[in-house]
């Protein structure tokens, strides 16, 4: 049976932008990661505040803030309360990064206002806590069935090779109908990560994914290596 499918970028679509996408499936909605870039800017989270209601899940591919910065914020403040699936290092790496963006900004603005003690109130180590409390932390290409309005579908983390713990997902309708989210994937072995995996993807009925490194041409590894050891 074909499903209806619907993509919406919440954000993501300028080039160094953070990453949130929303997702529909028939009646059930995905969050594509929750990202917040550097300079937690407002329009990121009023474009979310319009969304963040209808969510079913949310989908981590990545431990960084471009990827889920925004997370805390979105439990915290607008109230997000779904289950979020992650692989166990992006759970692990994506706490530790929300904790050390916390404590720089708290920082940073107590040394600006020494006199006013002014906090940083944009999120809390609370809700930094609260938000990766929901998450079902999962191994590379273990399956999960959804139920309830995800009743038919099933999701897959894959290797992206991009990061550790970094994630391809890979959403099926019905054992039929393949969606792919596959954004900073890198296909290349490295000297700490193996390539993407892309063998159990073939021809998915969307494809999602980025061009921010169409244009790079990649020099050869015995080059990178020779140039890294010589600075």
């Amino acid at each position: 049976m074909t499903s209806i499918i619907k993509l919406t970028a919440v954000s993501g679509v300028q080039e160094e932008s953070a990453l949130c996408y929303l997702l529909q499936v028939d009646e059930f909605r995905f969050l594509l990661d929750c990202g917040w870039d550097e300079n937690f800017s407002m329009d990121i989270i009023d474009a979310m505040k319009r969304y963040v209601h209808q969510v079913d899940a949310v989908l981590l591919s990545h431990p960084d803030p471009i990827h889920l910065g925004a997370l805390p914020y979105a439990v915290g403040k607008l109230g997000l309360n779904c289950t979020i699936y992650a692989t166990i290092p992006v759970y692990k790496m994506g706490q530790m990064f929300m904790y050390d963006l916390y404590q720089v900004q708290y920082c940073k603005l107590r040394l600006k206002s020494r006199s006013n003690s002014e906090d940083f109130t944009l999120f809390t180590l609370d809700d930094v806590d609260s938000a990766f409390d929901k998450i079902q932390q999962l191994k590379y290409s273990q399956i999960v069935n959804l139920k309830g309005k995800g009743h038919g579908l099933s999701i897959t983390p894959l290797p992206a090779g991009h990061m550790i713990g970094g994630t391809i997902w890979k959403i099926v309708k019905d054992g039929e109908e393949e969606i792919v989210y596959a954004v900073d994937f890198n296909h290349k072995r490295e000297i700490h990560l193996n390539g993407c995996t892309l063998e159990s993807i073939s021809r998915p009925s969307l494809l999602i994914t980025d061009s921010f490194n169409a244009a790079y041409v990649q020099p050869r590894r015995k080059q990178r290596d020779e140039q890294l050891l010589s600075e």
